[in-house]
């Protein structure tokens, strides 16, 4: 099978053998391989083989299905835990609040399993808004909506002692009031199943299944207990027809069937709920032993009772099925299940029935070809080993300098050298652009292109103090050579701690996380990035005193919020960075250590996000220019530990002071300020009080 390359031998090269032909032997001589295996096994083998494929692959589908449902309950949980944290929440400001209105909608609609969203107090105060911009006729009736309504606002005021205040408001989609109505005196939250569950406090997320009112569809109730402030439970009601549209889905062969009960034997989502039942879905929520799925119980109690999520099991009729289970991860009490059912012989009937015409065709062909398979197969599998090991190294970006793979076949030297010139530019293509965007290229094969995402992200601005008074009299040579060893040193902390170095400024640093690549703790991430930036700095600093060089000191400003990011300039030179006011509120912070004497500065809504991981200490109420609001900021001070009671003291004492300069009179507020002093007479804050208290 050697063939001969016309332009190479003309030139008296090398003779390499085609790739082609070579990919086509190879193929062939699996066939042969899977024929001579199925000669050897016996129909019985190949039942049980192809049995367990069924099951294996339906106990995929099944995990797979679970862990979506699952996403579904978390991200709800997590819409709750964002509106828990929320101070107008917190203090039951319900009555005319735009801004809480709009959060609220804005939550509906970017949660389409969410029908609406809820706040029960202790006193019985209560706060609904429901999105009915997609209801049908039925559903407005019930809540009496004129047509262009997009939302439904109750709420429910218990605080006022002249009496109960009840409203009905009917929003557009703008939140313009449409209509408003008087909302019930007599519905009192503290009594309702989802506040007692919550109230519990027994870890449970669900209340239900039952069928809801507003809307005449079945689902559960997502519930979360206040934690702060005043006492009370927010919650929303999560449809389950949108489980149903995403079990559809899962339509392996024609006739399977994925569907979601509890340990109950209800049916609570199925693909097709109204054809099984023969009518809409408005009553009673079906068993399993009410319908024709009945012969799948026996299955769910083997299962139940073993805990083997694959079983099999025979309908009336003698017809065998797979089956495989898995329980709704975040679910909890509720003990939500997904299960995945399917005629086994639907996933192989080509295959058994071309099974006997395989076999001639294998054996035909064995003792022909079983010498030029090992042939083959040896000179390929060794080049292409070591171009697949070669590439992954490129993708961990562990460059190596191997030279380039050669080999007689003529594709596969082509592809040693290409690979070879990949690993070149990739390798200077992560010296230029943030290594965290080149992966994300790599993984994901996304072109390098203009445009961008708005999304959450946190960012940092380090600046070293006085550099310019440090350098301008020094050899630029060892400036250079010093600097680049601090921008290394500060790097490869925040690269450790998943950030992402957006550019150089100078002596300054901005870096991002949760950018590029996902990071659910980019937060928490970009905290400890920042605390360990500073002992790498102090670690350096020994290194150029030594050295008989100045001392670097970092200052740090953090924020958080959404920007846009992606990839600004032109389609010759690109940058990726984040644009907008989260990242101008980050670099004022940075600018404003050197008022303070503070090395970290964040924001109030940063410290929001970890203050349970980290300590912070108040510093003042800044109102930049360019915002229209003013900001809480905080000095990130360390990691919360049992190693830190010094710093939590000196904390603690701080508070006080803080509180009595906002909220106290003045000469006592001046007294514990210069007691606070004589303790700590190097602290920064209270210097800065002392001399800039208006």
């Amino acid at each position: 099978m050697t063939l001969n390359d016309p332009k190479t031998s003309a030139k008296g090269g090398p003779r390499r053998l085609g790739f082609k032909t070579s990919i086509i032997a190879l193929f062939v001589a699996i066939v042969l391989v899977i024929g001579l295996t199925l000669v050897y096994l016996s129909f019985s083998r190949i039942t049980v083989i192809t049995d367990a494929a069924a099951s294996k692959f339906i106990g995929e589908v099944a995990e797979l299905s679970a862990d979506r449902i699952g996403s579904q309950l978390k991200l709800v949980r997590d819409n709750l835990a964002i509106l828990n944290a929320l101070p107008p929440i917190q203090s039951a400001e319900i009555e005319d609040n735009p801004r809480l209105n709009a959060l609220l909608a804005a939550m509906l609609k970017n949660n389409d399993q969410l029908f609406n969203l809820y706040v029960g107090y202790d006193d019985g105060s209560f706060i609904e808004m429901d999105a009915i911009g997609g209801s049908g006729r039925e559903t407005r009736a019930r809540l009496e909506a004129p047509e262009q309504a997009a939302f439904r606002l109750v709420v429910i005021s218990r605080s006022d002692p002249a009496g109960i205040k009840s409203r009905r408001l009917y929003l557009t989609d703008r939140l313009e009031l449409v209509r408003e109505l008087p909302g019930p005196l007599d519905y009192d939250p503290r009594e309702r199943p989802w506040y007692k569950d919550a109230d519990r406090r027994d870890g449970s997320w669900l209340t239900g299944p039952y069928v809801f009112f507003a809307t005449g569809k079945q689902g559960y109730t997502v519930q979360l207990a206040l934690e702060q402030g005043r006492g009370g439970v927010v919650a929303g009601d999560l449809l389950l027809n949108v489980t149903q549209e995403l079990l559809k889905r899962e339509q392996l062969t024609p006739s399977a069937v994925a569907f979601l009960f509890d340990d109950d034997d209800r049916i609570l989502a199925h693909p097709k709920m109204s054809e099984m039942l023969g009518r809409e879905v408005s009553g009673n929520i079906p068993r399993l032993r009410e319908t024709d799925m009945a012969g799948v119980l026996k299955a769910i109690r083997a299962w139940r009772e073993g805990g083997i999520s694959q079983q099999f099991f025979h309908d009336p009729a003698g017809r065998l099925y797979a089956a495989a289970f898995q329980a709704i991860p975040h679910s909890g009490p509720a003990n939500l299940r997904v299960a995945v059912v399917a005629p086994v012989d639907e996933f192989f009937a080509s295959i058994l029935s071309e099974r006997g015409r395989l076999f001639a065709i294998a054996l035909g062909f064995v003792a022909l070809m079983l010498p030029i398979v090992f042939l083959i197969g040896s000179l390929l599998s060794r080049a292409l080993r070591t171009l697949a090991d070669e590439t992954d190294r490129i993708q961990r970006f562990e460059f190596s300098a191997a030279p380039p793979v050669h080999s007689m076949i003529r594709e596969i030297d082509d592809l040693g050298r290409s690979v070879a010139t990949m690993r070149t530019v990739a390798q200077t293509f992560s010296r230029f652009v943030p290594r965290r965007l080149v992966e994300k290229l790599i993984e994901t094969g996304t072109p390098l292109q203009l445009g961008g995402v708005r999304r959450e992200v946190t960012l940092l601005f380090s600046d070293v103090v006085n550099f310019t008074e440090i350098t301008e009299k020094a050899d630029p040579a060892r400036v250079m050579q010093y600097t680049s060893r601090y921008f290394a040193a500060m790097s490869q902390e925040i690269m450790r701690h998943s950030g992402t170095v957006d550019k150089f400024i100078g002596d300054a640093i901005m870096a991002i996380w949760n950018a590029p690549a996902d990071d659910p703790d980019h937060a928490a991430n970009a905290c400890a990035a920042a605390l360990a930036a500073l002992r790498a700095n102090d670690r350096l600093n020994a290194q150029f005193e030594r050295e008989g060089w100045p001392a670097y000191r970092t200052r740090c400003g953090l924020h958080i919020g959404e920007a846009v990011v992606g990839n600004i300039g032109s389609e010759d030179r690109m940058n990726y960075t984040a644009l907008g006011a989260t990242v101008n509120l980050a670099a004022r912070l940075e600018g404003l250590n050197k008022s303070y004497g503070t090395s970290i500065l964040v924001s109030s809504a940063l410290r929001q996000r970890v203050m349970s991981r980290f300590l912070f200490r108040s510093v003042d109420r800044i109102s930049p220019k360019g915002f229209a609001e003013s900001f809480e900021i905080y000095e990130l001070r360390c990691e919360r530990g049992n190693d830190h009671a010094a710093q939590c003291e000196l904390c603690r004492e701080w508070e006080l002071v803080y509180s009595a300069l906002r909220h106290g009179p003045l000469a006592a507020a001046e007294v514990e300020l210069t007691a606070f002093l004589a303790k700590y007479p190097d602290d920064g804050v209270a210097r800065y009080h002392r001399d800039y208290r208006p």
